[in-house]
């Protein structure tokens, strides 16, 4: 699926690799070395994935992630953060600005292949429900308006907290493993880490506040959504 992808990277090197390799799969590069260049190409070129380097002069990319969730016109653009960042906190402050997905420098341009195929996919493939509106208690999943409410209004969640959420909704009662939530929420191959889980469902957990215990930790195989 080629796709218009915009690499943000103020090492000119790495932006060089990152681009020749999505180029070689098919895709067209649009490059910046700032956030705050990226910002106005996200506006223009309107890019179906950014890539982008977390560690940026001036604007951070957590700040741009920001920026760009908060605008109606491009908020609903994914983000892969790339960082040398490795712990969990770090991993949790971008997703908690907007990233889709968090990758951990070093890295191999083939494992940033995958994750990009993976996030087009499941930012272009609508999923069909069968049930369009699910209310639980004060919680209301809106499918097709893409839209979280609970007792306290909406709840702003990123397009993957949203289909996370959406597909625990879809087959609650059900216990849906890590592996599984992997393959259908991320299209990952189940070799990779299964923590990328752990760190959405947490993540997910806080923005639901008072609802969080309608998802049940099912220890040692993964998550439900209690009826």
């Amino acid at each position: 699926m080629p796709a218009k992808i915009l690499v943000v990277d103020d090492e000119v090197d790495l932006l060089e690799i990152v681009s020749m390799a999505l180029k070689r799969d098919g895709h067209t590069v649009v490059a910046a070395t700032s956030a705050e260049q990226a910002i106005d190409l996200v506006r223009t070129q309107m890019p179906s994935l950014v890539i982008l380097d977390n560690m940026l002069p001036g604007m951070s990319g957590f700040d741009f992630c920001r920026q760009i969730r908060a605008s109606r016109i491009v908020k609903h653009i994914p983000v892969i953060m790339l960082s040398a960042k490795a712990q969990e906190s770090d991993r949790l402050t971008g997703l908690e600005y907007g990233a889709d997905d968090y990758v951990t420098k070093p890295f191999s341009t083939k494992e940033l292949l995958l994750r990009v195929r993976a996030v087009l996919r499941r930012s272009q493939t609508q999923e069909t429900v069968k049930d369009q509106v699910v209310v639980l208690g004060d919680l209301v999943v809106d499918m097709p308006r893409h839209l979280v409410t609970g007792k306290n209004g909406n709840i702003d969640l990123t397009p993957t907290e949203f289909k996370l959420l959406s597909l625990l909704v879809q087959r609650r009662g059900r216990v849906q493993s890590r592996e599984r939530l992997l393959a259908d929420v991320w299209d990952y191959d189940t070799s990779v880490e299964t923590r990328t889980v752990d760190t959405h469902i947490r993540r997910l957990r806080e923005k639901l506040g008072p609802h969080s215990n309608l998802i049940e930790t099912v220890r040692g195989v993964g998550y439900r959504i209690l009826d």
